[in-house]
């Protein structure tokens, strides 16, 4: 190789060294895309969207949020997985949509292990196993018992079983030995609207979703799914304390298409990281959903999905649910 192309070559390499750092310093020059799964007016939409008007003043671009529900979270993923890797679009996704599907689902439109990078997490969603506040259950010891003395008979309202809650009632039925009629609903508030009524017994779903009612003393949860009692429900225990290391909760995350910068990936986790760590905003979330540590890196998120996607490997087959 001579002198000239030596130069040539270094040079070219060199400048493609420099040109997405370069290129990242004007980043963002222009709005900034938000996809979510979740319709407009949920839980999800109104955390994006608070998330999102923080981050945009740090970054002095405006967040849009877009709303594409349907599909168990397909539809909208599978729209953040084809947009171009600019920069300029970003997924606010659950542990439903980057993980569980994968082992659920036999034909997904998009692949959750490689058509995405890991940005950084925003929260952990607590789940909760309530009844009516009238039930003769006081306790997850006085439902087993029934359950085990009555076999098939004790109902447990969920959102049906290629969902986190469904998932839960088939785990909690298998490893506390019983036998349960797992009954589906469209949706969580029709599941809380029949346990307040009484047409149903029991109910699995996020705290969230049921946070209202346990406040007015028309529910009462008997356990929640962490491994550790949750702040502002002290008093209720946990499932480990009946089944020890199970600890199992939704979760919320932010990706982008694979090829993103990652410059520009890096800078979406500084700055989503100052936005979640702040007090006034963990707060505001924990109201309407998640609990929030903040961001963390890249690369922990990544390594949290790596561990996901073994649990529920290992998960589904140990109950031998097959994809469908």
């Amino acid at each position: 190789m001579n002198r000239r192309t030596f130069t040539l070559t270094t040079g070219a390499a060199l400048l493609a060294a420099w040109m997405p750092t370069s290129w990242a310093q004007g980043w963002p020059d222009k709005p900034i895309k938000l996809i979510l799964s979740q319709p407009a007016g949920s839980g999800a939409d109104s955390m994006a969207r608070m998330i999102g008007d923080q981050l945009s003043r740090r970054l002095n671009q405006p967040i849009v949020v877009e709303n594409r529900p349907g599909g168990q979270n397909a539809i909208g993923a599978q729209a953040a997985a084809r947009s171009a890797a600019d920069g300029y679009t970003f997924y606010f996704a659950t542990a439903a949509a980057l993980v569980m599907n994968s082992y659920l689902f036999k034909n997904l439109p998009y692949d959750p292990r490689k058509d995405f990078v890991p940005v950084g997490m925003v929260g952990t969603v607590p789940f909760t196993i309530s009844v009516n506040a009238g039930s003769k259950f006081q306790s997850l010891g006085d439902l087993v018992a029934y359950a085990k003395a009555n076999p098939g008979k004790l109902a447990i309202a969920n959102e049906g079983p290629k969902t986190f809650s469904g998932m839960i009632t088939r785990l909690l039925a298998a490893q506390l030995g019983i036998e349960v009629n797992s009954v589906p609903y469209a949706s969580v508030s029709a599941g809380v609207t029949d346990t307040v009524g009484g047409q149903i017994e029991v109910l699995v779903s996020d705290v969230p979703s049921v946070s209202q009612m346990v406040t007015a003393g028309k529910l009462r949860p008997l356990a929640v799914t962490t491994a550790k009692r949750i702040a502002g429900w002290d008093q209720v225990p946990p499932v480990a304390d009946t089944l020890p290391g199970f600890n199992y909760a939704g979760w919320i995350g932010i990706v982008a298409p694979a090829g993103t910068p990652s410059a520009v990936v890096q800078r979406f986790n500084r700055e989503l990281d100052v936005v979640l760590s702040d007090k006034d905003m963990a707060a505001r979330l924990l109201a309407i959903g998640p609990m929030t540590d903040g961001a963390g890196t890249v690369t922990q998120m990544g390594g949290m999905l790596d561990a996901e996607h073994s649990r529920w490997a290992k998960l589904t087959k140990d109950l031998s649910i097959a994809p469908e």
